[in-house]
């Protein structure tokens, strides 16, 4: 259930970026045919391309799909490798619930100092911080689900 979670949300963060890029491509052609862009389109793309890419956070964390490193410890038994990987997938679950509680209290700052987008449309942008957050202990979640396979020395 959370890796289909997991694939929504990066199927969401691709409708994002997809997204960021047709406003890319609209603002890009209303420039030269008007001579001007969508207004604000720096701040929206910025934010929507930030969004799309913490969204990919938590299925890189369901598919294993992170970088792995094993050329020094092929020879290992798998038992060995599985308690190695299920380490450093605990030192990662752990990195990344930190930045999510720290992105949750700085979604809260932002919100409470009503900070803004610098440029045309002054966006407040405290919504996508905790989105981030959210993005970032769902990954962290995942890799916490992953422990005991890996432990018992599965892939």
């Amino acid at each position: 259930m959370v890796a289909r979670l997991a694939g929504g949300v990066a199927l969401l963060g691709g409708l994002v970026l997809l997204a960021a890029a047709l406003l890319t491509v609209v603002s890009v052609l209303l420039r030269w045919l008007t001579g001007q862009p969508v207004r604000g389109d720096f701040e929206l793309v910025s934010i929507g391309a930030g969004l799309a890419v913490l969204c990919t956070l938590a299925h890189g964390s369901a598919t294993r799909a992170n970088i792995l490193v094993d050329t020094f410890t092929q020879w290992l038994p798998r038992r060995a490798t599985g308690a190695l990987d299920a380490f450093w997938t605990l030192a990662w679950a752990v990195v990344l619930l930190v930045i999510a509680e720290r992105m949750a209290q700085g979604a809260y700052e932002t919100w409470a100092n009503n900070m803004r987008t610098i440029g045309l449309l002054a966006l407040p942008f405290w919504w996508a911080v905790g989105v981030g957050a959210l993005c970032f202990a769902l990954a962290g979640v995942i890799s916490l689900v992953w422990l005991p396979r890996l432990f018992r020395g599965e892939r």
